[in-house]
């Protein structure tokens, strides 16, 4: 970005922290041009995003200070500045207006949401009497609407929200056409993995035209960790709530919990997906720390459990059971141990030397490969005994994606740990490879229900 397109007030942060880093180079060997192109490169991602001027500049310098330590220097000497324009500046009236707007938005289309999951109702289709309906729609009567809160925030053009609004309408046509089983495995595999293909589309309107950087597909996975964090937050205190009305109605002799979970639990569940990504947007932007806090402190503790278990297999001579539930909780295990060594490549400064946290990622990383061997070689077996099912044709195509995901990201940690390789590498195979989850949960709901005649 030009100088001249940034603001006066802008302009003046950024001039003052060039002077200090001159100021400074006699002690530092540092390229203050060169700098200065990177940060404002990320104010203007920032800005583009819908920060203030004055918050861009700031998360700018913050995510500098990670690869440069006299910018880490002047964000620790203007830590109060910082505090104070996070928690407790007065914004701008233009960026107040914005703000305002973006919550009256964001929980207009909470309401929305809620209010699209009780319409059927209006027409005698309840949750009670057609559940398999509500299942099959449950991610496309929320997804769209966030898609369209970032195509809106973002300001995408009307082509790309019209692919995406097209996108979304194939998707619904798909699922609600097929003659499903309710009952049946290729139903249940289409209702799992349907959100995991539709998320890749809120990708692409949440970056805008960012998803072919490295970057921006980063900044998505974080927004993705910190709305799950927002989420299950808001989740624990409508359960505190739940209890304490179901309470209070119950001094007077009113049994209201069927009411509530029709008119107050499963509206709100959906659109506290909105209020949510609304939260992660109007807060964790500026600090973004949350998610890679609790990276840091799971991910020793699950390689710590997975050499166990490694450990149990091999002093007790078991095999892994292979049935339904097995067989997604061993995905989910691998997808969390994938998506711990996303939240720690995003928080970790890529010029500290390599650490105990570093070996301990290493260690977690090997041993998700080594089980996910082991579950591979078990689903085989039950092939070869028991021949092909939806759901384990399923696990075997997400066990063998895993695989090659863990099995590149082991060599390039290890790079990393031995000073061979960079941490940039490993990110960028990362975010590359995010696409590749999306298309084969595509093909589990478009495909296996035809593979497997709807079984």
């Amino acid at each position: 970005m030009e100088p001249s397109a940034l603001s006066a007030s802008l302009e003046e942060q950024i001039d003052q922290w060039r002077t200090y880093l001159r100021r400074r180079q006699a002690i530092h060997t540092v390229d203050v041009a060169e700098l200065e192109d990177h940060l404002r490169e990320q104010v203007d991602h920032l800005l583009e995003s819908g920060l203030a001027g004055d918050e861009a500049f700031l998360v700018a310098v913050k995510r500098l200070g990670n690869l440069d330590a006299l910018s880490r220097e002047f964000a620790r000497e203007h830590s109060d500045r910082l505090w104070k324009q996070l928690v407790a500046a007065t914004p701008d009236g233009a960026h107040d207006v914005r703000a305002r707007t973006e919550g009256f938005v964001a929980f207009g289309l909470a309401i929305l949401a809620a209010v699209l999951l009780k319409l059927p109702e209006l027409f005698g289709v309840s949750p009670e009497t057609h559940e398999a309906l509500y299942v099959r729609n449950a991610a496309l009567l929320v997804l769209p609407l966030l898609t369209g809160f970032f195509a809106w925030k973002r300001q995408i053009e009307p082509r790309t929200m019209g692919l995406l609004g097209g996108a979304f309408a194939i998707a619904a046509l798909v699922i609600n056409a097929m003659p499903f089983t309710p009952e049946g495995s290729t139903f249940v595999l289409a209702t799992l993995h349907l959100p995991i293909a539709l998320w890749l589309l809120v990708g692409l309107a949440y970056t805008g035209r960012r998803w072919s950087e490295v970057a921006g597909r980063m900044d998505f996975i974080r927004f993705s960790g910190e709305l799950f964090i927002y989420y299950v937050l808001i989740a624990l205190g409508g359960g505190v709530l739940t209890g304490m009305s179901l309470m209070i109605f119950e001094a007077i002799g009113l049994k209201i919990e069927e009411l509530w979970a029709a008119w107050v639990l499963l509206p709100g569940a959906a659109g506290a997906v909105l209020v949510a990504a609304w939260l992660v947007e109007a807060k964790q932007s500026v600090i973004e720390n949350m998610a890679p806090v609790l990276t840091r402190l799971f991910t020793p503790l699950f390689a710590m459990a997975l050499l166990l278990f490694l450990g149990a297999l091999a002093w007790t001579g078991r095999g892994i059971g292979m049935d339904r539930n097995i067989l997604i909780g061993f995905d989910a295990l691998l997808a969390l141990v994938v998506a711990l060594l996303l939240y720690s490549i995003s928080a970790r400064d890529p010029q500290a030397p390599v650490g105990p946290f570093d070996i301990a990622q290493l260690v977690l990383v090997v041993a998700a490969l080594v089980t996910d061997v082991i579950a591979l070689r078990a689903i085989a077996g039950r092939i070869d005994d028991f021949g092909f099912t939806p759901n384990r044709v399923a696990a075997l195509g997400e066990n063998l994606l895993l695989l090659v995901n863990l099995g590149v990201s082991a060599v390039l940690s290890a790079q990393f740990v031995l000073g061979r390789g960079s941490l940039a590498r490993l990110e960028k195979w990362q975010t590359d490879f995010l696409p590749l989850y999306a298309l084969w949960a595509a093909v589990v709901v478009v495909v296996f229900p035809f593979l497997f005649h709807f079984a």
